[in-house]
């Protein structure tokens, strides 16, 4: 599988995450956010109210999930939900060049512009 399709997966099957993994993500987000992932130094408070919020996790299980990072992260989980979820995870490709389609409901190609309205 390759990152595009795992991000289509977690995207737009999101429902089908477990809670830990929710709480994964939203961790990327708010590292990502913060500017925690570049090494800025960021204020103490606004991390103390993330950790507060929710946002940001010390949780030990949600930090061993992303230890590979999010990529990799990303890649197991759409595994998982292709797995277990398979008759309900549809992928939407191009009928003309069998690439991914931007969205669920996409009906133009973003790769060869192929129109299938």
């Amino acid at each position: 599988m390759d990152q595009d399709t795992a991000k289509y997966i977690v995207n737009y099957f999101s429902n089908l995450l477990s809670k830990e993994e929710r709480l994964a993500i939203r961790h990327t987000h708010s590292v990502i956010k913060l500017g925690l992932d570049s090494g800025q130094v960021n204020n103490r408070k606004v991390i103390n109210v993330y950790k507060k919020a929710g946002w940001l996790s010390e949780d030990e299980n949600i930090l061993v999930l992303l230890q590979d990072g999010y990529d990799s992260f990303e890649l197991t989980v759409a595994k998982r939900i292709l797995l277990q979820h398979q008759e309900v995870v549809s992928l939407n490709k191009c009928p003309n060049c069998g690439k991914l389609a931007r969205t669920p409901l996409a009906k133009q190609c973003r790769f060869c512009s192929h129109n299938w309205h």
